[in-house]
């Protein structure tokens, strides 16, 4: 469903909250709410909310270690893999 079919006035939220809510959850669809005829909020099921915010915090990473890369900050992979067997030899778990 396309998310421009979804947009609800919040008069119509107020008065329609829990059919709203049934139909977000069953559906997945989130409803964008607007305030005097502008878009101003979102409301999403919490599993798709879950989702969206994993998927941000994995793209964060991913822009953190391509900046790192660009900066030159970064070693071959079997040398760090040979970093952390040094550090496990001399530290071993008790």
């Amino acid at each position: 469903m396309k998310l421009s079919e979804q947009v609800k006035p919040i008069s119509y939220i107020k008065t329609h909250a829990s059919e709203i809510i049934r139909k977000i959850s069953s559906n997945r669809s989130p409803v964008v709410i607007t305030l005097n005829g502008e878009a101003r909020a979102i409301l999403q099921d919490i599993t798709e909310y879950e989702k969206d915010r994993e998927s941000m915090a994995m793209l964060k990473i991913l822009a953190m270690g391509r900046k790192n890369i660009e900066a030159g900050n970064f070693r071959p992979a079997a040398a760090a893999f040979q970093s952390i067997r040094e550090k496990v030899s001399k530290n071993p778990a008790r």
